[in-house]
């Protein structure tokens, strides 16, 4: 029987595009495992699904001045040792790997045992964790035709991201019971990642007023990042995270307020979501979500607020503006090409077992 290793965490933009070839590759027979860190939000989405999971140690590479910077290359170094003695035990015929800094160790660890590797790197420029892996990637996949320039010519493969089939199956009905909606008022959703978005939050929450004149609103706002004071506030229901119920609320939702991750940008592509991407601006990441969105602006796909510019007004005028033109974002979405990434991966996974094995 095939076996394959997934990899990936930090944050669920690392681990979702894994959990949406789960169904392919059971379906073809494989054997799978995942290695992610002892205690990441990998760990807790994986359980759902009856596969053995292995932590490792790892560490974070910083480009500013940290204390911890003297310590984790030795969380690093442990993490390679744990993965190779995991990757020795199983035998894997392949790895794939999502990123985030705890598929370093693995990764290199595949490559010293001649294990062929598969990177996906989901923004548009590659993340410092994948580009350590890169010289050990066999096949690099991506989600934008600008990455392909970036990447070594023979490694990439322009493939788009996995998105979850469960998300195609959402209950409308469902997600308006469990938030208390009425089915005669649009729904926004509202949703910053596993993390929450702080700015986007309070932002959201000060334009309510003039929101729920129109609108209702689904907040999943991130954990520890919910508002006692408006649990009871009649159109408005607040999450800080949901998993199994995300289809549903996808089911409902008219609008999307988002921010610009890659793998989520891709799930509001392939629903047909019309959205706005608020990006995290430069000053808080290393601007990946910048270009993220702006290519989906430039697309016609979404439209963006740079969170330097925003305000409750603002966002109330862009949310308007967005549901009285949505037909001519949802018609430009239709029209991308980016909806094959599933069978595209799964090809490439099964050639480079076919090309080891030659």
């Amino acid at each position: 029987m095939k076996k394959i290793v997934l990899t990936g965490g930090g944050t669920a933009g690392h681990v979702t595009p894994n959990l949406a070839l789960l169904p392919h590759l059971k379906q073809e027979g494989f054997e799978i495992y995942y290695i992610g860190s002892y205690e990441g939000i990998e760990k807790k989405l994986i359980e759902d699904y009856d596969i053995p999971y292995y932590g490792v140690a790892t560490g974070k590479f910083r480009r500013y001045l940290d204390p911890k910077n003297f310590t984790d290359p030795f969380r690093v170094i442990k993490g390679y040792r744990e993965a190779k003695k995991i990757l020795k035990d199983i035998k894997p015929d392949v790895v794939f790997s999502k990123g985030g800094f705890v598929s370093v160790p693995v990764v290199r660890a595949a490559a010293s045992l001649k294990i062929p590797c598969i990177l996906h790197e989901s923004d548009m420029t590659p993340g410092l964790a994948n580009k350590l892996c890169l010289s050990a990637a066999n096949k690099i996949c991506c989600n934008f035709p600008e990455t392909v320039e970036m990447l070594p010519r023979d490694k990439a493969v322009l493939t788009g991201s996995p998105v979850r089939e469960e998300l195609f199956s959402g209950n409308k009905i469902a997600a308006l019971e469990m938030c208390g909606f009425t089915a005669n008022k649009p729904v926004i959703m509202v949703i910053g990642g596993s993390q929450g978005a702080a700015s986007v939050n309070k932002v959201v929450r000060d334009a309510l007023p003039m929101l729920l004149e129109d609108f209702q609103v689904v907040h999943l706002c991130g954990k520890d990042k919910m508002d006692n004071l408006l649990l009871n506030q009649p159109g408005y229901k607040q999450f800080e995270y949901l998993k199994s119920e995300l289809k549903d609320i996808f089911a409902m939702a008219d609008l999307v307020i988002s921010r610009a991750g890659a793998n989520a940008i891709c799930e509001l592509l392939t629903l047909n979501k019309p959205n706005i991407l608020i990006p995290l601006p430069s000053s808080k990441s290393r601007g990946d979500q910048l270009l993220n969105a702006r290519s989906f602006e430039s697309q016609g796909y979404s439209m963006v607020i740079d969170e330097d510019d925003l305000t409750e007004h603002l966002l109330v005028q862009k949310v308007k503006e967005l549901y009285s033109s949505k037909e001519t974002y949802m018609e430009a979405m239709k029209g991308s090409a980016q909806f094959n990434a599933i069978p595209t991966i799964m090809g490439i996974i099964h050639d480079m077992i076919k090309e080891d094995h030659e």
